[in-house]
């Protein structure tokens, strides 16, 4: 049961964030998962998949925002147009 429940709080709290940020989530949990399981030393593994995993998700995630940036004052989000050359 108590694992039931921290899937559910976790995909609520996922389910808030912006496509950037999901992606860095769950690129970083895989990426975590997946060098623990392979890597000799599986702490060592679990850092360095989990980092790698979370940039390549960030990167794969803001490529799905094209356009919309978020930003955030006083608690808030707001999403607007991205400034040009951003």
């Amino acid at each position: 049961m108590k694992k039931i429940m921290t899937i559910l709080v976790l995909a609520t709290a996922l389910g808030a964030c912006s496509q950037t940020e999901k992606g860095a989530a769950v690129g970083g949990l895989g990426g975590a998962a997946i060098g623990a399981a392979v890597a000799g030393d599986p702490v060592q593994g679990a850092v360095v998949g989990g980092a790698v995993g979370a940039i390549a998700g960030a990167l794969i995630g803001r490529a799905n925002e094209p356009g919309e940036c978020r930003y955030r004052r006083h608690g808030r989000v707001y999403i607007d147009r991205c400034p040009s050359g951003y």
